[in-house]
């Protein structure tokens, strides 16, 4: 397995439209995370990166909602992903859509994710499958050198291994779009009769997957310590050099 650390710094999209069909990318993102906005609660929704910023979270009773990008964008804070400038446990939900591919450290970008995030937390985590149709294009000469196809994939199972790490519990896990999303998508019966059976027989080849994972931190219990009293000293006679003497 590839260490997650990258060699290049990747090129991150500023909108959906610089991805092959990513107004249908978003659109289906958005279907999957539709009947989860309601269950989050708290005080700071934040979205990470330019990506994050276009999913529709107007479902979440969450009032305070930022969108945390890269430097030179418009965004409401301005700060490297990698480098979140919040204190611990001060964030309810975090969103990172398509930010791992796009990420020199995407590792690292997770664990400051799981830094801000409080306990009990949320964290929705989507990105491209690279077993998948999809992930096919990585192999073709012509599309290979194209975004994303031109950066690195990782898998949920990968990811959920990091999550795992971290103490979560996954709630989620879907994979959606059956199709190698090089060519634009067809919105006919044929079409979408096609996506309702990969998603049933195929359902672990989605070119795209949604996480949704939330952070368990277990309270310690205090234990009261058994305290031993330790045992008196007694004297012990012991046997002097002249009473040996005698003896003999």
């Amino acid at each position: 397995m590839k260490p997650a650390l990258g060699y290049r710094q990747p090129h991150y999209p500023k909108s959906w439209q610089a991805l092959p069909n990513g107004e249908v990318i978003v659109d289906e993102i958005n279907r999957v995370l539709t009947p989860w906005w309601p269950k989050f609660f708290g005080y700071h929704l934040l979205k990470i990166g330019a990506l994050s910023g276009y999913i529709n979270s107007s479902g979440c009773s969450i009032k305070h909602q930022m969108n945390l990008v890269e430097r030179k964008r418009s965004g409401d804070i301005i700060a490297d992903v990698d480098d979140l400038p919040f204190l611990e446990h001060s964030i309810d939900v975090c969103l990172l859509s398509h930010a791992l591919e796009f990420s020199l450290d995407p590792h690292h970008v997770v664990r400051e994710a799981n830094r801000v995030l409080i306990p009990n937390g949320y964290l929705v985590i989507t990105g491209f499958n690279p077993f998948s149709l999809a992930g096919l294009n990585k192999f073709i000469p012509y599309r290979k050198n194209n975004t994303p196809w031109n950066e690195r994939f990782f898998s949920a199972m990968r990811v959920k291994d990091w999550l795992h790490l971290m103490g979560y519990e996954i709630l989620v896990d879907e994979k959606i779009l059956h199709s190698s999303l090089s060519g634009r998508l067809s919105q006919s019966k044929l079409a979408k009769y096609w996506q309702k059976i990969a998603s049933e027989f195929f359902p672990r080849f989605g070119s795209v997957y949604v996480l949704v994972a939330k952070k368990r931190v277990h309270p310690l219990t205090p234990i009261k310590p058994k305290w031993k009293i330790r045992p008196k000293f007694e004297s012990v006679k012991v046997p002097s050099m002249n009473s040996s003497h005698k003896t003999k």
